[in-house]
């Protein structure tokens, strides 16, 4: 064998075993989903808006206006034929679990197979992109999206000749985070699209936005055929998450962090200090990763993934009125791999040996860094699981009550009720109205009928006069049928 052919031959050896490593930490990734978090977890509110929309257990719930469709594709395979969520979460534990990989891969000779491996680890571990793994969000596929096309965006910038699969790797990537959240994919793709601008990578800039447009093209024909248009889309959009303007929601994430889904209003104190070390010092990491990337003479594969997660954290740190973890996750993603290209630097010798005292101190506070996000992630999952049971308790209920499929639920908590239930949801005020009294009044004329409130609360008008029964945590009026004297 000669030495160009052994060359290959190690190559391809040394690819093999990189690839090997990244499919290790993808596997684990999927693993500790299926292992960490409970497949009775049950649907959350926004999965069951997402899943409604293909699945046949219930009509489909109302679409606001910053929703996109492509959850409700991803899951699509599975939901339009079966209404089991442990089904459901395999199937999306094992498709993030490859995604990663994919993901991951592009990064190859943008990094050492180490660094990128170990950013992989990193964002992998997070209580939040274990949680929302095998759940119906769009949030981590935006995060992985974003993964795919900024890798691809670095090899391809630095490619001596066009790089075919780098191109497309970037179309993709954009358009998977197009299709998701297209708001969310223009903030992570700015900085990709300024430099193509500053540095005239044509092709780079014209392959990005072609991603971006083929991935929001159903979201932005939808606004013209159900919203309006695209401008009254964008407008309602807002007004559902609180008038987009300046809002100072730093605290509001951190208080998030102790396993808080959805912080709206964000109030109550912060949380224990151990459990925002690690949020505390992620800027710090990645400013050190950048520091290393500098020294080293590989500035732009740093500093370009830096800037993506930083316009990715804009709107959700600066533009919105209250906090969820998983809105960050894009940035998490995106501060992964040169974080972990710090701490690398950290703990080896320019040779490219460990150092003993630093690695072990590394061990130790990446011991303590799992123990916290295992510890959240356990308290919001089993948290998680006794709320969604409260609503299937309260479904049984109704059924023994006479509210069956077809069937109307209005008021607190509707849309999730409903869909556990099979039946439509319905509201005439708030950012899901979708009918009006009439209409309801109407409906009940035709089929059970039921307005949900806080234990207590005081229900619409138009439901003063139903008939009341208490459940697990809910008022529950039932509208009158017509034999029993209800409208005629």
């Amino acid at each position: 064998m000669g030495r160009r052919e052994a060359a290959a031959v190690s190559g391809r050896s040394w690819r093999m075993r990189g690839n090997a490593l990244l499919a290790a930490v993808a596997a684990g990734f999927t693993a500790a989903q299926l292992l960490l978090v409970r497949p009775d977890m049950g649907l959350g509110w926004d999965e069951t808006v997402y899943i409604s929309q293909v699945g046949d257990q219930a009509p489909a719930a109302f679409f606001s206006a910053p929703r996109a469709r492509g959850v409700s594709l991803l899951v699509a395979p599975i939901a339009s034929w079966s209404s089991s969520t442990g089904l459901l979460r395999v199937y999306l534990a094992v498709l993030s679990g490859i995604a990663l990989f994919l993901a991951l891969r592009a990064w190859r000779g943008v990094f050492p197979i180490r660094v990128v491996a170990g950013g992989g680890a990193l964002f992998g571990s997070l209580w939040v992109t274990l949680f929302y793994g095998p759940q119906a969000m769009p949030n981590l596929w935006v995060a992985l999206g974003a993964l795919l096309a900024v890798g691809c965006y670095l090899r391809a910038r630095a490619a001596d000749r066009p790089d075919r699969r780098a191109l497309w790797g970037v179309a993709v990537g954009a358009a998977l985070m197009a299709v998701m959240r297209p708001t969310d994919a223009v903030w992570v793709a700015l900085p990709l699209l300024a430099v193509a601008a500053v540095l005239r990578h044509w092709r780079l800039g014209l392959v990005t936005t072609a991603g971006l447009v083929a991935g929001a093209v159903p979201w932005v024909v939808e606004a013209y055929t159900s919203y309006g248009g695209l401008r009254e889309r964008l407008a309602q959009a807002s007004r559902v998450q609180g008038d987009l303007g300046w809002h100072l929601a730093v605290d509001d994430q951190m208080r998030s962090l102790v396993g808080r889904t959805l912080c709206r209003p964000c109030t109550g104190s912060m949380p224990e200090p151990v459990l925002l070390v690690w949020w505390v010092l992620l800027p710090l990491l990645a400013a050190l990763g950048l520091v290393v990337a500098v020294r080293a003479g590989r500035t732009a594969p740093s500093l370009i993934p830096l800037a993506c997660a930083t316009t990715a954290a804009v709107p959700y740190l600066f533009l919105i009125g209250y906090a969820a973890p998983r809105f960050l996750l894009p940035a998490y993603a995106l501060l992964a791999i040169p974080v972990a290209d710090g701490l690398l630097h950290l703990v080896t010798t320019p040779g490219g040996r460990w150092r003993p005292v630093a690695a072990s101190v590394l061990a130790v506070a990446v011991a303590g860094h799992l123990a916290v996000q295992f510890a959240v992630l356990n308290h919001i999952t089993d948290r998680t699981v006794r709320d969604h049971g409260v609503w299937a308790r309260d479904v049984e209920a109704m059924r023994a009550l006479g509210v069956r499929p077809p069937c109307l639920l209005t008021g607190h908590e509707a849309i999730p009720i409903a869909y556990y239930a099979g039946c439509s949801s319905g509201a005439i005020h708030g950012n899901n109205a979708n009918m009006t009294r009439a209409e309801i009044l109407s409906t009940a004329r035709r089929e059970p009928v039921a307005h949900l409130s806080v234990l207590g609360g005081t229900p619409p008008a138009y439901a003063r006069g139903w008939q009341l029964h208490r459940l697990d945590g809910m008022d529950v009026r039932i509208a009158p049928t017509p034999r029993e004297g209800g409208p005629e």
